[in-house]
């Protein structure tokens, strides 16, 4: 497995020394895809109509929290095997392209957080999961291209996540319920003024 790891690593790390444009864009989309993937997720929320079906708050709700668990799984995993990066391990031979982290390797944390994101959707909506499990992707390919992380690793933030994210919809559902009723009550008269707000709005233009 070693091996292979590091052949997939270095065959899809290795062109990133050789292609500015390419190395650009991946740099470029590693610094902008987790804060947007972030953004995206707690968007959601407020697409949820207000008194009717919470599913994309409780999606919301239960993406954040598989997120935070999926990490907290890592540290304890990182506690008891701290895997070297491929930039550490092989100095040599990997195109750093991003900045070095201090953090174990093995799993990788970006992936864990965007794949307990993209599964708790998933089992919300299915059309919208896929989207978000697309992203996800990209976000743990990137990764490896940027020359932080093996594919193992990814992989193993990918079964991180998903264990995370089917611990909080089944176990951790009564609560998330519970506490998407309490912020619901919060956030509902905010969407419903600014949903007045634009509506609003949008007729003024028309005259």
């Amino acid at each position: 497995m070693g091996g292979l790891d590091w052949s997939l690593f270095h065959f899809l790390n290795s062109p990133m020394g050789r292609h500015d444009p390419l190395e650009d864009t991946v740099q470029h989309f590693g610094s902008l895809s987790a804060p947007l993937f972030g953004l995206a997720i707690c968007t959601l929320w407020f697409f949820a109509r207000p008194g009717g079906s919470p599913r994309l708050k409780l999606a919301t709700a239960s993406a954040l929290a598989a997120a935070g668990i999926g990490l907290l799984f890592n540290q304890l995993i990182a506690s008891l095997w701290s895997r070297d990066r491929p930039f550490v391990a092989h100095p040599g031979d990997t195109v750093l392209v991003a900045h070095r982290s201090v953090d174990p390797s093995f799993p990788s944390d970006h992936a864990t957080a965007a794949f307990a994101i993209a599964f708790a959707v998933l089992f919300f909506s299915r059309r919208l999961g896929i989207l978000f499990l697309l992203g996800a992707t990209a976000i743990g390919v990137s990764r490896v291209l940027l020359g932080l992380h093996y594919p193992s690793d990814v992989a193993a933030g990918a079964a991180t996540g998903l264990a995370a994210a089917v611990l909080v919809t089944t176990l951790g559902r009564p609560t998330i319920e519970t506490l998407v009723g309490w912020l619901g009550r919060l956030s509902d008269p905010f969407v419903v003024g600014a949903t007045k707000r634009i509506a609003a709005a949008r007729r003024s233009l028309r005259r």
